[in-house]
């Protein structure tokens, strides 16, 4: 797939069809981009599970904090991923190692790595790079909550 470009539909179906999302890189600090990005999930009706080994047992937004995805016991229907590209691959064996695997690997602004999308692509995850859902919902779905 072109990661420079996404169809709207493709967005806004992964937008729409989703229901759990791991947070992986959440931070309990509000100036970062992924606590505000996880509040504003929260409050269009998404399960949030923040993922982050060094506040793994803590709490952020109210929502349990996990050190790993192979942590959570329950299904996660996406991943959206605020670590450094060069740490993608790393996410990606996490998530293919998870039964049953994501339906989506979404990554934020600026996280880009070919080969470990192209890999999640080859297991049958859809993948979304260089994006960010909290501009796309608006974008796409207006202010109205999804579930």
């Amino acid at each position: 797939m072109d990661h420079n470009f996404y169809d709207d539909g493709y967005l806004t179906d992964i937008l729409k069809s989703v229901k759990s999302i791991a947070l992986v890189g959440a931070s309990p600090n509000p100036s970062r981009p992924s606590h505000g990005v996880m509040g504003f999930l929260l409050s269009k009706g998404y399960h949030v599970i923040p993922v982050n080994p060094g506040q793994a047992g803590k709490m952020i937004l109210g929502q349990k904090v996990y050190g790993h995805l192979g942590d959570i016991a329950e299904r996660i229907d996406m991943i959206d991923v605020f670590r450094a590209s060069e740490y993608l691959a790393e996410v990606v064996d996490e998530a293919l190692a998870l039964s049953p695997r994501p339906k989506v690997l979404w990554t934020q602004l600026g996280v880009r790595e070919e080969s470990s999308a192209a890999r999640a692509e080859q297991a049958g995850v859809q993948v979304v790079m260089d994006r960010c859902p909290a501009i796309e919902y608006p974008r796409l779905l207006g202010h109205h909550p999804v579930h």
